[in-house]
């Protein structure tokens, strides 16, 4: 999935400058399996241009990377993906895109440090490889919310459904997003926001 581009100009953007309103940043994880649009969504939501770190696929990665449903897939993350966006004129996301190759999974430890949440992207037709992701996502307690990303032919399944396939907790938000689409990116993090907005009041509340 590509999200649309243009050669940047020399020198530094008006964007690039953090606003000297920002008084608090967060930092937030994009995660998922190889190939699920994690590299998409962050630069299509990203107000600065974004860090990727995407290599050329070789024949070193056959046999040890599953390509199956994205056969046609040429390059790959091998550190991280790193965008920004200000959700107001006080509060700043930097976004930390994660490998999808559980080879490169042992860098999950650093980009984790500090994250107040996480992103999990989702591809029905590989939900499989989406299980690991959730399962060590909930070992290390990192709050997440689930995004099914949408793919061309990629079937379409009930929310119900996927939640039960994904073995979701029912307070876990699930939502369906388009990765090359801003808008439809920032709502993904507009709801990991609210969510944890909502574990920050529940202890209050109780």
């Amino acid at each position: 999935m590509d999200f649309e581009s243009s050669d940047p100009p020399a020198g530094p953007r008006r964007e690039d400058v953090l606003p000297a309103t920002a008084a608090a940043a967060v930092k937030v994880v994009i995660v998922g399996g190889f190939g699920v649009g994690k590299t998409t969504l962050v630069g299509s939501v990203s107000e600065i241009r974004p860090l990727t770190t995407e290599e050329t696929m070789t024949q070193a990665g056959v046999g040890v990377d599953d390509t199956a449903g994205v056969e046609r897939k040429s390059s790959t993350t091998v550190a991280m993906d790193f965008g920004r966006i200000s959700i107001n004129e006080e509060l700043v996301l930097y976004l930390f895109g994660t490998p999808g190759q559980q080879r490169f999974w042992f860098l999950w430890h650093g980009l984790f440090e500090g994250a107040l949440g996480a992103v999990v992207l989702v591809d029905t037709r590989r939900l499989e490889v989406s299980f690991d992701v959730i399962g060590r996502l909930e070992e290390r307690g990192v709050p997440f919310v689930v995004a099914v990303n949408s793919f061309p032919a990629a079937p379409e399944y009930p929310l119900d459904e996927l939640r039960a396939a994904l073995d979701l907790p029912a307070s876990v938000p699930l939502v369906l997003c388009d990765a090359r689409r801003r808008d439809s990116s920032r709502d993904v993090l507009m709801t990991l926001m609210r969510y944890l907005h909502s574990l920050a009041v529940a202890p209050e509340a109780s």
